[in-house]
């Protein structure tokens, strides 16, 4: 099997494992309990929290642990809607963010919220005049997510980081794709809050941060014992926390060698897999997550073309694996232009650190013989001489 769907998920790395099995035994504790077994696994989560906090150039006590990037951006979101709801109601974000916040915001907007959603041009990009002049007065927030999960388009988050902070609005961005693959800094980048999934970064699913500036005020989703500093109560994931810390300190740690290397391979799968006809690139050529590669495929449909390739050993997805059951065209490819069939035809290939260039070699033998098979069954057939 040769799997290229690392934006969905990605492998536990063995040494975050290692790290994480003394948590499920031995080292069991409570992280609230006074006692020895209890302290051990304080010990332990404050340890997680510098690694996380290095990385992105954030305090430590600026990490709040959540189960992923869905809870992150529904708090960040949420959380800064009801506590500043008196200064205002109105949120900006994009077109193209992940559902979770797309469907957060729709949420809000039932309950008196008003919310503009910028336009992106035909590679992803928001055009920060755009943002500028959505700015009002009564902005609250602005979520912009900082590498697109589906194209793998990269916005300019330093550029909006200072548009925004002409403002009084807090700028949260979705960094669930980028960390760990590009510099993230949330000092640079002005930010006020940044959301973190693990099983992203070669971690333990279940888990992940937000990063909250201090002195931005949230309203807390869940209420209980008061465990993340008050503002995200249930026992820890103890484990879980380790395992997310210690995949942060590995990915960073390798990311100058292991990026421009998958970009290479990348961009080998890029140069060729565009050879083939009535085919063309989704997203910006160049500012796009060094491991993220999404095609368009003319007259064929992605669902058959995720099918084929998996029976010939390559795993790969279409879009975003949260909506892979829908029917629905994906919203990021209908707002960068595309009609919805061009949409259907879609190939998501996500690289990670275990892929090689034997792999990258297959794929590029298997995927022009699985496009021309699905060309040669495809009810356009008879418009198209070209696939006769």
């Amino acid at each position: 099997m040769i799997y290229m769907d690392h934006s969905a998920t990605t492998p536990v790395d063995k040494r975050v494992l290692d790290f994480m099995l003394p948590y499920f035994g031995e080292k069991y504790g409570n992280a609230s309990s006074l006692h020895s077994l209890g302290q051990e696994a304080k010990k332990a989560i404050e340890e997680a929290r510098v690694k996380v906090a290095k990385v992105i150039h954030a305090d430590p006590s600026e990490i709040y642990f959540t189960s992923g990037g869905t809870e992150s951006n529904n708090f960040a979101i949420k959380g800064v809607s009801f506590a500043d709801k008196d200064k205002g109601k109105h949120i900006i974000t994009t077109k193209i963010e992940h559902d979770c916040v797309l469907n957060t915001c729709k949420w809000l907007e039932k309950r008196g919220f008003e919310v503009t959603y910028l336009d992106v041009d035909k590679h992803g990009l928001i055009d920060i005049g755009d943002l500028e002049s959505s700015l009002r007065e009564d902005t609250i927030l602005v979520s912009i997510t900082h590498a697109n999960n589906e194209i793998g388009t990269v916005q300019d988050m330093e550029e909006i980081g200072k548009t925004v902070k002409e403002s009084n609005a807090y700028l949260h961005t979705d960094a669930v794709q980028s960390v760990t693959k590009l510099p993230v800094d949330v000092k640079k980048m002005r930010l006020d809050m940044l959301s973190i999934s693990s099983h992203k970064i070669f971690g333990p699913k279940g888990v992940g941060c937000l990063h909250i500036r201090k002195g931005v005020k949230l309203d807390p989703l869940a209420h209980g014992g008061g465990h993340e500093g008050g503002l995200r109560s249930g026992t820890e994931n103890v484990s879980g926390i380790v395992g997310f810390g210690e995949a942060m300190k590995i990915g960073e740690e390798e990311r100058p060698k292991a990026m421009p290397r998958l970009q290479k391979l990348r961009d080998k799968i890029m140069d060729n897999v565009l050879k083939i006809d009535n085919t063309w690139l989704n997203g910006h050529p160049q500012k796009r997550l060094p491991i993220n590669a999404n095609f368009s495929f003319k007259f064929i449909e992605g669902e058959s073309l995720v099918l084929l390739l998996d029976a010939k050993g390559i795993e790969a997805s279409t879009g975003s694996a949260c909506s892979s059951k829908s029917l629905k065209p994906s919203h990021v490819l209908l707002a960068i232009g595309l009609k919805p069939e061009e949409a259907h035809g879609s190939l998501r290939l996500t690289l990670g650190k275990d892929n090689t260039e034997k792999d990258a070699d297959y794929l590029l033998e298997v995927l022009p013989e699985v496009v021309s098979e699905l060309r040669k069954m495809s009810p356009f057939k008879k418009d198209y001489g070209e696939f006769e």
